[in-house]
């Protein structure tokens, strides 16, 4: 007779706790800070990721995929910064901070839910 017998969830996919979440949830939204502090969308992230990293498993892992993304989105603003010479620059300079900002929002919303999100596009210097 076979018995249902429920295996262990692992570290990754046991819920996660509120704390977990927020901190996870504070590393992409706190990205903005970009926009008003120069550099502000990396040092913010880099900060919490700093201090919770070896708490949170998920903060851990939410932290580095906020930074990559950080500065991919500098190197793709730098790039189309010398393409404006050629015109072209403007344009994607402007659908740069429109997918940045959106990516954000998605990534805050999927952390605060628990979800492990992957921005698109993102070059994984931090692993």
């Amino acid at each position: 007779m076979v018995e249902n017998v429920t295996p262990e969830k692992t570290v990754s996919e046991q819920a996660l706790s509120k704390d977990a979440k927020t901190f996870g949830m504070l590393c992409h939204l706190i990205a903005f800070a970009g926009f008003i502090i120069p550099l502000g969308n990396i040092i913010g992230p880099l900060v919490i990721w700093l201090l919770k990293k070896d708490e949170f498993e998920f903060v851990d892992d939410q932290g580095k995929e906020s930074l990559n993304f950080q500065i991919s989105v500098i190197i793709y603003a730098i790039i189309s910064a010398i393409l404006i010479i050629v015109i072209l620059g403007i344009f994607l300079l402007i659908a740069l901070g429109i997918f940045a900002i959106v990516m954000m929002i998605i990534g805050a919303v999927r952390a605060n839910e628990g979800i492990r999100y992957r921005y698109p596009l993102s070059i994984r210097f931090i692993k």
